[in-house]
């Protein structure tokens, strides 16, 4: 009996070990087995899902693309996908899974800058890479201190260079001395946007005669626009998402109000032509890429063949995002996350927002320039390549 019941405890011992070896692993992903897993992430519902939707379907016909060109590695490779409901807790409760469920090897995504902050402890902790696509709050990829987030990365410009490049814009190019600004205090982006383009066009020699916050979620603009229009300002920057920037800049016209509209990289989407073209005709963006690029046309006639979906700002970064994940999984010849991390910043991708090399210092891409584009007869005409050096 006693020897029954020591082989009992014995075999209890080699499994308690058995289990603990395995637990020691769960949640580091691994490039094992015949399949390469990756991760997406973003807004698949709320106000920015038509973004979320394009991000996830470009990275599933990219993934179909690879498979039938026999995989990475010669592996197949899965992609993996969440809904964050554009929500930061969302955000982070679906990278957990991605990674302790899913055992993925990196993550591409989320758009938003709010999420992509919210989920960088969580990549810290388990060693896992993230590109993000369109958050371009600086935080993303450091610390206030200035020390670099080890495994967070992003493809886009950031909102201070997008900033600059508007007060840049308007006052070289366009001649405009009188800026106003209608922006969300609740956004990260909107306010690192709103913070350079109000130090750069101060600094160029124009005044900011007013300066108007609301919050997400507001619909009735004309309470800081009746102060804005009294003003007389030649530009509104308008720092936000195109549903917002439909509303007022609708309601900014229905008051009168005829000085020129600029944003950024929160406005080009085909809800904004629909909701707000006769309001934005004429208005500036800077953007991530023409449009109209005869090089980018490929990957638009490919998406809108495949889904029957204009492709949206996003799609266009998440290709980049993906091809960047890509480069790096093969210059490293392994699956493994801490060496795609380190691979991240040794290969140059040729994407369709342009050549995108990953600073070891800062995790952004170097030297991006911005395309400025001009809304006109509803559609957006590329104007010229445009950068400024921040200060």
């Amino acid at each position: 009996m006693r020897k029954k019941f020591l082989s009992i405890v014995s075999l209890i011992l080699i499994l308690t070990i058995i289990l603990s070896a395995c637990s020691s692993t769960s949640g580091t992903s691994s490039s094992t087995g015949d399949t390469i897993k990756i991760g997406w992430i973003g807004s698949l519902t709320g106000d920015q899902a038509v973004w979320g939707t394009c991000e996830s379907n470009t990275v599933k016909m990219l993934v179909e693309e690879v498979n039938a060109n026999g995989g990475w590695l010669g592996k197949q490779v899965e992609a993996i996908t969440y809904d964050t409901k554009g929500d930061a807790a969302e955000a982070v409760n679906a990278v957990k899974r991605l990674i302790s469920q899913d055992n993925v090897v990196a993550i591409v995504g989320p758009n938003a800058s709010g999420q992509a902050l919210a989920i960088s402890a969580v990549l810290e902790q388990y060693k896992i890479p993230d590109i993000a696509t369109v958050a371009t709050n600086p935080k993303v990829t450091v610390n206030d201190d200035g020390s670099v987030k080890p495994y967070n990365f992003r493809v886009c410009f950031i909102d201070p260079y997008q900033g600059a490049v508007a007060a840049g814009y308007a006052s070289d190019k366009l001649g405009l001395e009188n800026a106003a600004i209608l922006y969300d205090v609740a956004s990260d982006y909107s306010q690192g946007f709103t913070e350079f383009f109000e130090k750069t066009f101060i600094e160029k020699g124009g005044a900011i005669v007013a300066k108007e916050a609301f919050k997400e979620g507001d619909v009735d603009f004309r309470p800081q626009l009746s102060k804005i229009k009294d003003a007389n300002p030649d530009v509104i920057l308008m720092p936000y998402y195109y549903k917002e920037v439909a509303l007022s800049a609708n309601q900014a016209r229905e008051l009168g109000i005829t000085a020129t509209l600029m944003g950024g990289d929160g406005w080009p989407s085909e809800q904004l032509m629909s909701m707000a073209a006769d309001a934005i005709e004429g208005s500036y963006v800077v953007n991530h890429l023409d449009f109209n690029d005869p090089d980018v046309k490929p990957l638009q006639e490919k998406y809108e063949d495949k889904y029957g979906l204009p492709m949206e700002l996003n799609g266009y970064m998440a290709h980049d995002a993906f091809k960047l994940l890509e480069a790096a999984i093969l210059e490293a010849n392994s699956a493994e996350p801490e060496k795609i991390t380190e691979s991240l910043t040794n290969v140059t991708v040729e994407g369709v927002t342009g050549s995108i090399t990953i600073s070891p210092d800062d995790h952004n891409p170097i030297g991006k320039e911005a395309a400025i584009v001009k809304i006109e007869d509803a559609d957006y005409i590329f104007q010229e390549k445009f950068g400024v050096e921040l200060k």
